[in-house]
């Protein structure tokens, strides 16, 4: 919501102004000075990266328009997911989990946190890190070598739809000139006609280089900032179930390794320790 809000804000505030000093809107419409900087933009952004970062980038800022999940009540769900089966394992020993991370699909443990199975790669998160446990013979440092290795493999991954999009936001004033010169020899062949048909010519490379300076710094930049809270977010998350597999590895009750777990989320987002214990006694 806060990105269509925030891109209304954007345009509204440079049409208005626009519009008080006396401007006429329709001399900015100019849809193939669009087409060439958003084209070459795109175009650019293809040939630097490969298909699949340019693919995950219009996900990407497709997905900005969708609520974030990584809110209170998921965290709730995924320190509840964490207390129970560390609860099981603390009762039963770790063998009890075997079954539940066999066929995590099957496993009325894992189905009664439909909200966690949504998030993509969190239950094989768990179930692997849960796999090296039950095999033993690995300290609680080992461990945590072991998934920050991943993680930051995964952060890099992650990272590269950004860094895509912030390499076009920077390239965008370059084709906003590219278009105004293409405009300004159109304007050149132009020269001993109408004065009003060479200042529509101007007037429209002029455009150029404001449509180009404006969706780079207007629109694209802040896009790849936001899709960069969006990583940090997905990282916070796999990093409290970390810490909470860590805590429990290193023998911590089930109730004190969840607590490990929610010490690290963002403010935001965190649940108190009074609703995360209302909610482990609901299940």
């Amino acid at each position: 919501m806060n990105v269509i809000l925030g891109l209304a804000i954007v345009l509204a505030s440079c049409a208005i102004g626009f519009l008080l000093s006396g401007g006429n809107l329709m001399a900015l419409f100019q849809p193939y000075e669009l087409l060439i900087i958003a084209g070459a933009a795109f175009g650019a952004m293809m040939i630097a990266n490969p298909l699949a970062i340019t693919l995950s980038a219009l996900k990407s800022v497709g997905g900005l328009l969708r609520k974030s999940p990584y809110d209170k009540e998921l965290y709730l769900d995924l320190l509840a997911l964490l207390y129970d089966l560390f609860n099981k394992m603390r009762r039963e020993g770790m063998l009890a989990v075997e079954s539940d991370i066999d066929d995590p699909a099957t496993s009325p443990l894992f189905n009664k946190y439909e909200s966690i199975t949504k998030i993509h790669g969190s239950i094989e998160f768990i179930v692997d890190y849960l796999r090296v446990m039950m095999i033993g013979s690995i300290a609680g440092h080992e461990l945590e070598a072991l998934v920050d290795a991943e993680l930051e493999t995964h952060h890099a991954e992650k990272h590269l739809v950004p860094g895509a999009l912030g390499k076009v936001a920077e390239a965008l004033p370059g084709f906003g000139i590219v278009a105004a010169v293409m405009g300004i020899v159109i304007t050149m062949s132009a020269l001993g006609g109408p004065p009003q048909e060479l200042g529509h010519h101007v007037a429209a490379a002029l455009v150029g280089t404001f449509l180009g300076i404006l969706l780079s710094y207007g629109v694209v930049a802040p896009l790849a900032g936001m899709i960069e809270h969006k990583v940090r977010e997905e990282a916070k998350f796999f990093e409290c179930i970390k810490v909470a597999l860590i805590a429990t590895l290193n023998g911590a009750a089930p109730q004190i390794a969840v607590e490990f777990g929610r010490k690290i989320l963002f403010q935001d987002a965190r649940p108190s320790w009074v609703e995360v214990d209302e909610r482990v006694r609901q299940r």
